[in-house]
């Protein structure tokens, strides 16, 4: 798995109420663990740092979904349940440039 990677994980919801099996997209990996951004279907959450992917035969995704860049969780490897795709050179460059607008990097 490698940055840009799209899996199915056990997200936790933002209260840690509950988690919903959801694909995310990698943004980070180290040995154990992956640092992800959820992916939903909910077109009308839009913001504007999240990124709007279509649906692909490289992403592997059923409908027009949202990379929520805001919505990010380290979760353990054991929470992957697979991978759907993965990101093309495109959306990971507009992945790369929403996250420094959320983060305020220069």
């Amino acid at each position: 798995m490698a940055k840009g990677d799209i899996v199915l994980v056990t997200f936790p919801f933002t209260d840690l109420s509950a988690t919903k099996l959801r694909p995310a997209v990698i943004l980070a990996e180290t040995n154990m663990d992956i640092t992800a951004s959820f992916i939903t279907t909910q077109l009308q959450w839009r913001e504007a740092t999240d990124v709007l992917l279509n649906p692909s035969n490289t992403n592997g995704l059923k409908k027009s979904s949202l990379i929520r860049t805001g919505k990010i969780c380290t979760l353990s490897l054991d929470l992957v349940q697979g991978l759907l795709g993965e990101l093309t050179t495109i959306e990971l460059e507009q992945l790369n440039q929403k996250l420094k607008t959320l983060l305020q990097l220069k």
